[in-house]
């Protein structure tokens, strides 16, 4: 194809030099030449290993920092950290709870998405589940039952019994995305004051998914996954509605 000659040049980005030596030292995570737990070269040794400033050095070493790459520790060496689907799911959770008060709607989209992941969850849990996961869910609610009248920690008990139910799914994004999404959720502590009277409805919903599981009855398990939430999820309110 003929170029247009009064088309604007293809203009050349010249990147940062702290952008480069961010990309080669994870690079070098990613090849195992800097594995989890190995020590981060010296500021000296890599301004001469890249023929580099000391400035570019400490802003790529603080940037990994703060994506959660590295670990800086004054007066020690920074350390390269072991990364998980958890611990990344975690970085980011104070911008999600700053994007669910800042615009109220989102809070809609969560529990949206959280009811579709759910229902996925519990799917895989009916076609997977163990006697000895079933009895773990069964304890769960036990645990639960003993919270009544301590509103926290029963919630703390039904984000258990959730987060049981995505562990069968032996994948751990989806058992880090679970925690992420009811870490964001159970942020609106109004939450604790509109579960009072609604616990053992709670408790008869989860007996009811547990005996689905255990079951092997998928469908069933879904439609009760998802009763349960329809019916809970106008109890998660943003404090200015």
């Amino acid at each position: 194809m003929k170029q247009d000659p009064l088309a604007p040049p293809d203009r050349i980005v010249r990147r940062k030099l702290s952008d480069q030596i961010f990309d080669r030292l994870r690079d070098m995570m990613a090849s195992g030449e800097l594995p989890p737990g190995a020590a981060v070269p010296s500021e000296r040794d890599l301004m001469e290993r890249f023929g580099v400033g000391r400035p570019a050095v400490r802003e790529a070493l603080q940037h990994m920092h703060t994506m959660g790459l590295i670990t800086i520790s004054h007066g020690e060496r920074s350390r390269v950290n072991e990364l998980s689907a958890g611990s990344v799911l975690a970085r980011v959770d104070d911008a999600a709870r700053m994007l669910l008060s800042a615009e109220p709607e989102q809070l809609e989209h969560l529990k949206q998405a959280r009811r579709m992941f759910e229902c996925g969850l519990v799917r895989v849990a009916a076609e997977n589940a163990t006697v000895h996961d079933v009895r773990d869910l069964r304890d769960l609610v036990g645990e639960q039952r003993a919270r009544i009248g301590d509103a926290e920690t029963f919630v703390t008990a039904d984000m258990a019994f959730h987060a049981r139910i995505a562990q069968i799914s032996a994948n751990p994004i989806l058992m880090a995305t679970s925690q992420a999404m009811l870490r964001w959720l159970f942020q609106y502590h109004g939450v604790l004051l509109h579960w009072s009277g609604n616990e053992r409805i709670t408790l008869g919903e989860h007996d009811g998914i547990v005996d689905r599981i255990a079951a092997r009855d998928a469908e069933g398990a879904v439609a009760a996954m998802g009763a349960h939430l329809d019916r809970s999820n106008p109890l998660y309110r943003h404090p200015c509605s």
